[in-house]
């Protein structure tokens, strides 16, 4: 890392939080490369921050297996494989499925308002094509969902995984499917849930998710130019599912 870097002011983020931010888009710019020692004393001096903020940054990455530490030499960021994103969504569609299934039954006007509003977020992102700001209201939405379905446990899950898949540096939002694409998608999932329709909401976030995984396999297999079918590694991972 040669690079002078400061970790941005995010109005409503923790230092810890921006380190995790900024590790991200570091692997996606390619800033920081996979399976290389990096030193956490040097990577705080070139964000300008206290060593504190970013070990707890990098510890909260190793919990969800993005990093690993070498004993008194560093740390590495792993390389997320293809496998891994149709891993992550067979996870990802036996958690929020049943959420969606169970926020419906625990549906009240003031939770349809709060999902209307986010909804309503999208749309203005959409609109404007701001990219980074959609995603954030995208998790945000996945996020309550989960909240509201009282899987607490669940919520920790989903937003780990929402980071490794985002490590790897795909994104759906593009030439096959634009923002305005994506929020449409969740406009079943929150007519469902605000209507209280249990089993229209299970169905319409099942058919979300695995829209967008499939769309990130395809993404993820021909980015690193894999000969693997991306439909036949989908099947195989989320069988059951």
């Amino acid at each position: 890392m040669t690079s002078d870097l400061q970790v941005p002011a995010q109005h409503g983020r923790t230092l810890t939080e921006q380190v995790m931010d900024y590790v991200r888009s570091a692997v996606i710019s390619g800033e920081l490369k996979t399976d290389t020692l990096y030193s956490v004393y040097q990577l705080a001096d070139r964000l300008k921050i206290s060593r504190s903020p970013v070990r707890d940054g990098l510890l909260r990455l190793e919990e969800a297996g993005l990093v690993e530490f070498a004993r008194n030499r560093g740390f590495r960021i792993i390389p997320t494989q293809p496998k891994d994103v149709a891993e992550i969504f067979s996870l990802r569609l036996a958690l929020e499925v049943p959420a969606a299934f169970r926020a419906a039954q625990a549906c009240t006007p003031q939770i349809a308002a709060r999902l209307n509003d986010i909804v309503a977020g999208l749309a203005r992102c959409a609109e404007a094509d701001l990219t980074e700001e959609f995603f954030d209201l995208d998790q945000q939405l996945h996020d309550f969902i989960l909240e509201v379905a009282q899987s607490n446990r669940g919520r920790n899950i989903v937003n780990r995984l929402r980071v490794a898949t985002r490590l790897l540096g795909v994104s759906t939002a593009g030439k096959q499917r634009t923002l305005g694409d994506i929020m449409a998608e969740h406009e079943p999932i929150i007519t469902a849930i605000s209507s209280g329709n249990a089993p229209a909401a299970a169905l319409a976030m099942r058919q979300h998710l695995v829209a967008t995984g499939k769309l990130l396999l395809v993404q993820a297999v021909q980015g690193q130019g894999l000969d693997l079918d991306p439909e036949n590694l989908w099947t195989e991972l989320t069988a059951g599912y």
